[in-house]
């Protein structure tokens, strides 16, 4: 497995509308189609596809926010293509991403939000350090991994 994180771009960003979850997990992640259109709308966020060398197998975005008065990552999507769930590529990406934001100076932390009832993204952030803030946002339970 080489896992990089790529830019999508006018060569890709049809592969990346083609990637799919489950129909069960449909009302967890956000359609990539919509995630680039907001993309396109809300400029701070930066959407990356996810490769396995030149395969893509799915999609994150994220971007610079405050919050309070601490700098922070917020990390809006992550999604795996049907095809290629519970092979690793969930958490080598979420690696991978995490590896590049903390790189970033000045960053008081990394959050992430899920839908309840989203075990396996709660269990995979879990496991990666995020701790429950005990806060909600649009429905979304939030989730934190210190940096500073």
């Amino acid at each position: 497995m080489t896992i990089m994180l790529r830019d999508i771009t006018r060569e890709n960003w049809r592969e990346c509308v083609r990637l799919q979850v489950t129909d069960d997990q449909r009302r967890f992640v956000a359609p990539n189609a919509f995630s680039l259109a907001q993309a396109k709308y809300e400029p701070e966020c930066m959407p990356q596809a996810i490769y396995d060398g030149e395969l893509m197998v799915g999609f994150l975005m994220y971007r610079e926010a405050d919050y309070g008065l601490a700098k922070v990552w917020w990390i809006d999507r992550l999604m795996v293509g049907a095809e290629y769930q519970r092979q690793g590529y969930g958490r080598a990406g979420m690696l991978a991403l995490l590896e590049r934001l903390k790189a970033g100076r000045g960053y008081a932390a990394v959050l992430i939000s899920f839908v309840p009832g989203n075990i396996a993204a709660r269990d995979l952030y879990a496991s990666l350090g995020f701790v429950d803030t005990g806060e909600v946002e649009y429905g979304e339970i939030v989730y934190r991994l210190k940096l500073a």
